[in-house]
């Protein structure tokens, strides 16, 4: 486990104390009770380099066995936009819930030729969290954007013995290859092979929320999608395709994954 500088300045001004439980660093002060962790991990399935990830959670003596959620960030975003971007460490007391991150890169977090982020999320930094304290069970999973495609697919190849609820904001989602952002897929027989419209019927199984922009450009794809989810609770308003939209819904991105967690 390392504490860096990094993570004390977005934890806020703060004194460190030791828990000794998971090798974590209780931060007290403005955001008293909540622990940071963070560190890099290597993968087979993103070979070649180390990967950042980061972990906050409640103070392990006051919520011993919180419920996990997993943030997937955007298109070429970082293991710290969940934290320095969106704050979504400013829920975790309340909501007793851990959160942590991983990079991804621009990988779509779904198989690519080479390598695979999606299976790095749950099969690489999964157990990597465990090792911090962090109970077995189903985890949430918030994403945005790329991240919110990443969500739906996750949770469509793993199915609800390791995801129990999924919310994705701004999800990037294209209804035929043709349409697809340059780089999100090797080719078309990629594009086919992770389609998320082509797995609805895995998505019907679990609760699912999406929430998506009137102003942004994804927002035909995701309507479309709620259309195939019936079920799904959907949250479609005013807002475009950044920080500004997902600040706020990933406050209820949380609080909906947290209920649905403990249901």
């Amino acid at each position: 486990m390392i504490v860096t500088r990094r993570a004390l300045l977005v934890g806020g001004a703060a004194t460190v104390a030791a828990t000794g439980i998971g090798g974590y660093a209780v931060l007290r002060g403005r955001d008293s009770g909540l622990s940071w962790a963070e560190g890099r991990l290597t993968s087979a399935h993103w070979p070649g380099r180390g990967v950042a990830w980061r972990l906050a959670r409640p103070d392990p003596a006051r919520v011993p066995s919180p419920r996990l959620v997993l943030a997937l960030h955007g298109r070429g975003g970082n293991a710290g936009d969940a934290f320095d971007g969106l704050r979504l460490q400013d829920q975790v007391e309340r909501l007793g819930i851990a959160i942590a991150s991983v990079d991804g890169g621009e990988r779509y977090w779904h198989p690519r030729k080479g390598d695979d982020t999606g299976a790095l999320v749950i099969e690489d930094l999964l157990p990597e969290v465990r090792r911090h304290g962090i109970p077995a069970g189903p985890i949430g999973l918030v994403g945005w954007s790329m991240g919110g495609y990443g969500a739906l697919w996750l949770r469509a190849r793993y199915g609800p013995t390791v995801v129990g609820a999924v919310a994705a904001m701004s999800a990037a989602l294209w209804t035929s290859p043709g349409a697809s952002a340059a780089g999100a897929f090797d080719d078309r027989e990629d594009f086919l092979a992770h389609d998320v419209f082509a797995r609805t019927t895995d998505l019907a199984r679990m609760p699912v929320s999406l929430a998506c922009g009137t102003s942004d450009p994804f927002i035909a794809a995701n309507r479309a999608l709620a259309a195939k989810l019936p079920h799904a609770m959907t949250t479609f308003d005013a807002g475009g395709h950044d920080d500004g939209y997902w600040r706020p819904h990933g406050i209820r991105a949380l609080e909906w994954c947290a209920a649905a967690l403990a249901s």
